[in-house]
C-alpha cells in the first residue's frame, strides 16, 4: 500500500476553514478522542476523526476539514446528511407531538403503517426502534406463528440462519452468530437456532425440517464483507421454505430501501419473503426507526400485552418514516443506486488482479473490497483514505466497505475512486 500526496477537494467543495459552530475552539480532535477513551466503554474502534457537521455526502470535522462519507452510517444515511425533506418532516412534527407511547393512538401511526405495508406489498407492520429490536421481534413472531399456526410442539421451534450473519448485538441474536468476537463471554446462549453455510442450498434444504418455523437471512451479508449469494440462492430459499411450511425472513436492514438499486435486495431474484426486517434508512439518519412487515396471518398472532416498545412507532419516527417512504416511491434513489453502482463496480473491478486488491463484491452503491495481506490491513487503508479526505470502514481484517449516501454525485464518487486508486498505488 502506498499513500498518495494530499490532494485538494473537488472544486465544488470549500477547503478547510474554521471550526464548526457550536464546537469550542479549545476542543481539538485529539482532546475529544482522549476524553472519549477515558469515559466511554471501548466497544468501538473508530477512525481518529471527530465530525461536527455534515450535509449531503460530506462531513466536516472539528477543525473544519471536509471528508466524503463513503459509509453512510451502514446505510442509515441512504438519503444523505441533513436531507431537507427529512429535516422538514422532523421539524414540523417536533412542533406538534413527539411521543405518546402505544397507550394511546396518534395521528401519524396509521398512515405510517399503511404506507409501509403498501411499499413492501404486505398487510401488517410492527414498528420498533433499532434493527436489533426488529430482528428480536422477527424471532418472537416466527416462534409464536410456529406454535399457533404451524402447530410445532411447544419448545421445539427452530430457526435456521446462515454462517457469517450479522443481525444485531442482543444476547439472543449473537447466539446464532458465527463471529467469535461478537459471541465471546456472553454465554449461556439462547437455543433454538441452526447455522448453515451462507449460499449453500443443499445444506439449507437438509436443515429445514418439521420443527423449522423460519429461515432468517440477509439477502446480501453486509458485516461479513458485502457478500452476494450465488445466483438463484434466494429463489431456492423461497422454494424450500414454501415446501416445508416455514417462513422466509429477509433481514433487509442494510440491503433494503434503495441501497442495491432496488427497493429491496430480494427483488434482484424476483423473490418476495414472508417477512421483511427493516431499519437504518427507514429513519432517514434522523431517528432510529425499524419495523417488521408481514402478512396478517403472521403478524396477526400477537395479542395486546404480548410484545411492545415504549418508543416503537412514536409520532416523530412515523413522521420521518412516512417521508422516507414517499421518497422511495419516486424511484429516484433506487435508480441512482443502480446507475452509479454500475459505474462504481466497473471502476473497482478494474483494480482486481493488481497486487493489492484480490476481490470486489457487492451490488448497487455497496461494495466490499478485499486487500491482500502483504499490502497492509483494511484498517490501514481506511486510515490512509481518511488522510485523503475519504471515509470508509474496515471489517474482518482485510475488507473495506464502501456504501456512500445515495445522493452522492458522479463527480464526488469519481473523486473518491481517484483517492482510492492513489492509496492503493493503482
Amino acid at each position: 500500500m502506498t499513500t498518495a500526496p494530499t490532494s485538494s477537494l473537488p472544486p465544488s467543495q470549500p477547503s478547510a476553514g474554521s471550526p464548526s459552530a457550536g464546537t469550542p475552539a479549545s476542543a481539538t480532535a485529539a482532546e475529544l478522542i482522549s476524553t472519549a477513551e477515558q469515559y466511554s466503554a471501548h466497544n468501538y474502534h473508530p477512525l481518529p476523526v471527530v465530525v461536527s457537521s455534515a450535509e449531503g455526502a460530506w462531513m466536516t470535522d472539528v477543525a473544519g476539514r471536509r471528508y466524503l462519507d463513503m459509509l453512510a452510517g451502514y446505510s442509515a444515511l441512504n438519503f444523505g446528511h441533513g436531507n431537507p425533506r427529512l429535516l422538514h418532516a422532523a421539524r414540523a412534527q417536533l412542533d406538534r407531538l413527539t411521543l405518546t407511547s402505544r397507550a394511546f393512538h396518534h395521528d401519524r401511526f396509521a398512515p405510517f403503517c399503511s404506507e409501509l405495508a403498501a411499499l413492501c406489498g404486505m398487510e401488517m407492520v410492527l414498528p420498533m426502534n433499532t434493527g436489533a429490536e426488529a430482528v428480536e421481534t422477527a424471532v418472537k413472531t416466527a416462534r409464536k406463528w410456529g406454535y399457533r399456526v404451524k402447530g410445532v410442539g411447544e419448545g421445539r421451534a427452530k430457526i435456521v440462519a446462515a454462517s457469517g450473519n450479522f443481525h444485531g448485538r442482543t444476547t439472543t441474536v449473537i447466539s446464532f452468530s458465527t463471529d467469535e468476537e461478537a459471541r465471546a463471554d456472553y454465554g449461556p446462549y439462547t437455543p433454538g437456532f441452526e447455522i448453515v453455510p451462507y449460499g449453500d442450498v443443499d445444506a439449507l434444504e437438509a436443515a429445514v425440517d418439521d420443527d423449522t418455523v423460519a429461515v432468517l437471512l440477509e439477502p446480501i451479508q453486509g458485516e461479513a464483507g458485502v457478500l452476494v449469494p450465488p445466483p438463484g440462492y434466494l429463489a431456492a430459499v423461497r422454494r424450500i421454505t414454501r415446501e416445508r411450511g416455514a417462513l422466509f425472513i429477509a433481514d433487509e436492514i442494510q440491503s433494503g430501501l434503495g441501497r442495491t438499486g432496488r427497493t429491496f435486495a430480494c427483488e434482484h431474484e424476483d423473490v418476495v419473503p414472508d417477512m421483511y426486517v427493516l431499519g437504518k434508512a427507514l429513519g432517514g439518519g434522523v431517528v432510529p426507526v425499524s419495523a417488521v412487515v408481514s402478512s396478517r396471518e403472521v403478524l396477526g398472532v400477537f395479542r395486546p400485552g404480548e410484545h411492545g416498545s415504549t418508543f416503537g412507532g412514536n409520532p416523530l419516527a412515523c413522521a420521518v418514516g412516512l417521508e422516507v417512504i414517499a421518497m422511495l416511491r419516486t424511484g429516484e434513489y433506487q435508480r441512482r443506486a443502480a446507475e452509479l453502482g454500475e459505474h462504481l463496480h466497473r471502476e473497482l473491478r478494474a483494480l482486481v488482479g493488481a497486487e493489492v486488491v484480490t476481490e470486489v463484491r457487492g451490488r448497487g452503491l455497496w461494495a466490499g473490497v478485499d486487500i491482500a495481506p502483504e499490502h497492509g490491513t483494511a484498517r490501514e487503508v481506511s486510515q490512509a483514505l481518511m488522510d485523503q479526505g475519504v471515509l470508509v470502514k474496515d471489517t474482518h481484517g482485510q475488507t473495506i466497505r464502501i456504501a456512500p449516501p445515495l445522493v452522492i454525485s458522479r463527480e464526488d464518487l469519481d473523486w473518491a475512486l481517484d483517492r482510492l486508486r492513489g492509496v492503493l498505488g493503482g
